[in-house]
């Protein structure tokens, strides 16, 4: 095993995408300067599901994913360790679920897959490629290992679309362009929408969560990514 063959190897072992990021600027972790961002797509019928309201199939897929992110978080660290560096899974393990005053963690996934090149934060803030649109869940690795890093995302690709803004049923997105200059909710309102997102869990689910998936399936990406098993 050598550092350059990571990305093959946990693509192999489920990761859709894979890339590194220099995170110098803003590690939580003194000397793991680098970072792994990886992610794993939603089945493209799962999404079509969600189109008015969250449904079982979306919300299990949703525990499945983020499950099968923990273990390949584990698998990278692993792998990492074993070539003489340390690492640090971002797992939910590792993490918890107490995202602090901000609803974020100290580094959130979307900032070392932006600085990895893997795409960009949309309006929603959701983390958005042009391949797959929103319809993934992302993890990552912190690191001293040498890396190839890719080259980082620090602008919006959204442009003038307003799709998510226009269909937003909490009104939590502004319609502003995210760029690296701006924090979250100098563009979209995160108690707006997590009030929805619980009020709607509960009304179709049954279940307290914060589960809505509204934004994912309108961004015009993810619809590209639909069209593929649309008839």
């Amino acid at each position: 095993m050598t550092m350059d063959k990571l990305k093959d190897y946990l693509k192999k072992n489920g990761a859709v995408e894979v890339g590194f990021a220099d995170i110098s600027d803003v590690t939580p972790k003194k000397g793991l300067n680098q970072g792994v961002a990886f992610y794993i797509t939603y089945p493209p019928e799962v999404i079509l599901t969600i189109r008015d309201s969250p449904t079982r199939d979306y919300l299990n897929h949703y525990d499945w994913l983020n499950e099968k992110l923990d273990s390949l978080g584990e698998l990278c660290k692993d792998y990492i360790n074993d070539l003489g560096f340390r690492a640090y899974a971002q797992t939910t393990r590792n993490l918890g679920w107490d995202f602090g005053k901000d609803n974020s963690f100290e580094l959130p996934h979307k900032t070392v897959a932006t600085k990895a090149g893997l795409g960009w934060i949309g309006k929603s803030a959701l983390f958005v490629t042009r391949k797959y649109g929103s319809a993934l869940r992302l993890s990552s690795v912190l690191t001293d290992a040498p890396l190839d890093l890719d080259e980082p995302i620090e602008k919006s690709y959204c442009g003038e679309c307003m799709q998510c803004r226009d269909t937003c049923p909490a009104g939590a997105v502004s319609g502003i362009n995210w760029n690296v200059n701006l924090k979250r909710n100098d563009f979209y309102d995160d108690k707006k929408c997590r009030d929805y997102a619980n009020d709607i869990s509960l009304k179709h689910l049954g279940l307290d969560k914060l589960i809505c998936g509204k934004c994912i399936y309108e961004c015009p990406h993810t619809q590209k990514y639909l069209k593929k098993i649309k008839v």
